[in-house]
């Protein structure tokens, strides 16, 4: 009879999450569908519903035509691909190698450094932004890609997640590894990063999302069109784009931008996650 009992109030309970998930996922995927809605409604279809309509009774294509008609969307397109593509590279580079030594390389003040560096993370982004908007403007590269790239190729965060994944390495590998006359960067190269992939898959397509949905830095150092990023060609499409505030227009250009990195997301979540869950575990 317990028995009983104990399995009816564990499929209740399975019941309820899952209806509370279930609420969740429609909280949060309606704001998708809505846009995805839109940009299938024509411009006077849109204006003239006084209540909203949750389907399309005409669906139409031309506000994708528009879309990239209104401004020049596949020039963004290239400029951020390109921006996204090199800052993430870059960033790699840099992001592996400080992991690196700050786990297994042995050198004076390297805890004190390390300290320092996750005290970076407390300062409030807008004071980056203020330093590094005032040291580009410095240096002369606005309207560049220098410009655009270069405050974004370290990250103190991702520094420290792949290092905590290096750390879960045996010492014993790196002492062997050095005893047979291997090189620190053969073995990083060889051992460390094909053991921690998963990690550095992760790292790369945050980054890669983190890039291409970057919107205050490249609105703020970048004014010419010709170095434009798809973020600036939503905005352009609202101010310029048909000399009114076409939303259709503008939902079919959010979906166009959207896609890549939800298709992304769908191949690699799982790569995601488990690298997530390998650089919070320890041990």
């Amino acid at each position: 009879m317990i028995t009983d009992k104990s399995s009816a109030s564990s499929r209740i309970g399975k019941a309820a999450v899952y209806i509370l998930l279930s609420i969740w996922a429609v909280v949060v995927l309606f704001p998708f569908y809505w846009m995805v809605l839109t940009s299938f409604k024509s411009y006077s279809s849109y204006n003239s519903e006084f209540v909203p309509r949750f389907f399309a009774a005409d669906p139409t294509l031309s506000n994708y035509r528009d879309a990239f008609t209104a401004v020049p969307l596949a020039r963004y397109f290239l400029n951020t691909l390109i921006f996204t593509v090199v800052t993430t590279a870059v960033m790699l580079v840099v992001t592996v190698l400080a992991a690196f030594a700050f786990s297994r390389l042995e050198f004076r003040g390297k805890n004190i450094v390390f300290a320092l560096f996750l005290s970076l993370m407390m300062i409030p982004n807008e004071l980056v932004v203020i330093t590094n908007f005032v040291t580009i403007t410095d240096w002369d590269m606005r309207n560049t890609f220098q410009g655009l790239i270069l405050p974004s190729v370290a990250s103190i965060f991702y520094i420290y997640l792949l290092k905590e994944n290096f750390e879960q390495i045996p010492d014993e590998l790196y002492k062997a590894a050095k005893v047979d006359g291997t090189s620190d960067l053969k073995y990083l190269l060889r051992v460390m990063l094909p053991i921690c992939r998963p990690t550095v898959v992760t790292v790369t397509i945050l980054k890669v999302i983190e890039c291409w949905n970057a919107y205050v830095w490249p609105r703020l150092i970048t004014d010419d069109q010709a170095y434009f990023l798809v973020s600036n060609g939503i905005q352009e499409i609202r101010e310029n784009g048909f000399g009114r505030e076409n939303i259709p227009a503008m939902m079919a250009a959010v979906v166009v931008i959207s896609l890549p990195l939800v298709v992304l997301f769908l191949i690699f979540r799982k790569k995601i996650m488990s690298g997530v869950m390998r650089g919070g575990t320890k041990g």
